[in-house]
């Protein structure tokens, strides 16, 4: 299949994996690399440059596909040494990045000099815009089914995709309930040239982290995600647990004098206990509403087919069937 986004990244499928924080190791990215999508390395999940330039490495022994890197900007008093990472990237001879948070614009003429494609995350029609505008090659358009950071304006996919094609000239992927052939077929309809799934290439076999991480999102239904970090603007989409529970009961008991230092407990430094110790109550982790849609642990490679396979089917029958005379 030929969209903008492949041609623009060299790549197969227009299927990327997102950036996701302790899932986006080399094993996972290289595997959907291999598999014919964008495999994406998570930058901010190594501590350091030199951990990153080390996990660059380790991803290109597995394929000589192309492969990204996500680079999260955060708002912080201590901040990470994004020069080193940028510099660990161009190095490493990476040649996309998928920017999320605040503004990328200070590192574009650094990575574009370098012959990088950029794509930026976006929750917004007006964010895309601006990420347009400073010069980004591509934007991921998360509607609010998604995992981690949907915004703060609620948009659903449904309109938040065709609201993008209209105004948007640069290619874009669709974020956010994305799972199998259908949800390829749909956001393709609505737009976009592809589609960046993260919950579901948590649950495959590639992909490192804990089995009680994947058994959780294969248990849970739709109705098993909650919005916490609301009062405090930084709305976050996470699977519910014991940690959810405990947060949003804090929300609730104090209300607009909600501080970050109150729900520290659950939000900080909790990642590996989760992904990497199953600790499934330590804390509050990322997880779509497509959860819902997820009912086995394939390999990425059969998973991707399997996409491509399904996606092929409906355009090519049940769409087509429609429009025979």
């Amino acid at each position: 299949m030929k969209t903008r986004i492949t041609e623009l990244l060299g790549i197969e499928h227009p299927i990327i994996q997102g950036g996701m924080h302790f899932v986006g190791f080399a094993e996972l990215a290289a595997a959907v690399s291999n598999a014919g999508g964008l495999g994406i390395v998570t930058g901010l999940t190594q501590p350091t440059p030199d951990k990153l330039a080390n996990e660059i490495r380790r991803c290109r022994e597995m394929t000589d596909r192309p492969f990204g890197v996500n680079l999260t900007f955060l708002p912080s008093l201590t901040s990470p040494d994004y020069p080193g990472y940028v510099r660990a990237i161009i190095e490493g001879g990476v040649k996309v990045v998928e920017t999320a948070g605040n503004n990328p614009q200070q590192v574009l003429p650094h990575l574009h000099a370098a012959g990088i494609k950029v794509i930026h995350k976006c929750t917004s029609v007006r964010h895309a815009l601006k990420a347009q505008s400073i010069g980004c090659d591509a934007v991921s358009v998360d509607g609010f089914e998604c995992g981690g950071h949907p915004g703060e304006d609620d948009i659903p996919n449904f309109i938040l995709l065709p609201r993008a094609a209209d105004e948007l000239t640069i290619p874009f992927v669709a974020s956010g309930g994305m799972a199998d052939g259908r949800s390829l077929v749909a956001a393709l309809a609505l737009g976009a040239d592809g589609i960046n799934m993260g919950t579901r290439f948590i649950a495959t076999k590639e992909a490192p982290v804990h089995e009680n991480v994947k058994k959780a999102i294969v248990a849970a239904s739709e109705l098993d995600t909650r919005l916490v970090m609301r009062p405090l603007r930084n709305t976050e989409r996470v699977l519910r647990n014991a940690a959810a529970d405990r947060l949003l009961e804090k929300e609730r008991a104090l209300g607009a004098a909600l501080r970050f230092e109150d729900i520290r407990e659950e939000v900080a430094g909790v990642y590996p206990k989760i992904m990497l110790e199953g600790t499934m109550d330590a804390g509050v982790w990322s997880c779509g509403m497509v959860a819902g849609l997820i009912r086995d642990i394939p390999t990425v490679k059969e998973l991707v087919d399997r996409i491509m396979a399904e996606a092929e089917a409906i355009i090519g029958q049940r769409l087509a069937g429609f429009v025979r005379s």
